[in-house]
């Protein structure tokens, strides 16, 4: 039986720039970061030779319930390299990450601010059970679907 989410893991192509966005841009805290070259790690990914990059990060929020020091890891893989292998988000096995803001669009004005894509302007959301609230998608510096959501008063 599952009882918490412990992170969400994201590949990504160069460590050090999701690091420096995921903290600088978007304000999480860096954890812990960490190669693992290893056999655990081999047998965990399935890869026998793997050589990964790590890096935890938490939101600055974080619920006392939370099971995990952390709550997103970005992956490096180092070896075997990846190669990037574009999808849109209405692709089977893609997915995205949705972070709560209070005020969508002063974090939107920060974010285009530091040059990050948005998919859209905030868009106030007008039916089902957010009504009241704004929501808008952006990306990240390998092109994950980020989504940030102010949920209604």
């Amino acid at each position: 039986m599952l009882t918490g989410l412990w992170h969400i893991g994201l590949h990504v192509s160069n460590l050090e720039r999701s690091v420096a966005f995921y903290r600088d841009v978007l304000g999480m805290t860096l954890v812990h970061q960490q190669e693992q070259d290893n056999a655990y790690t081999a047998a965990l990914v399935g890869f026998p030779d793997a050589h990964l990059k790590v890096a935890q990060l938490a939101l600055p929020v974080r619920p006392p319930t939370a099971v995990a020091s952390h709550d997103i890891e970005l992956i490096e893989y180092v070896v075997p390299h990846g190669t990037p292998s574009p999808a849109r988000r209405c692709d089977p096995g893609t997915a995205h990450v949705a972070f709560a803001v209070a005020d969508i669009d002063a974090v939107c004005a920060r974010l285009t601010g530091h040059g990050v894509r948005l998919v859209s302007p905030p868009n106030r959301i007008t039916s089902g059970v957010n009504t009241g609230g704004a929501a808008c998608y952006f990306l990240d510096p390998d092109g994950h679907t980020l989504e940030l959501v102010q949920p209604p008063a």
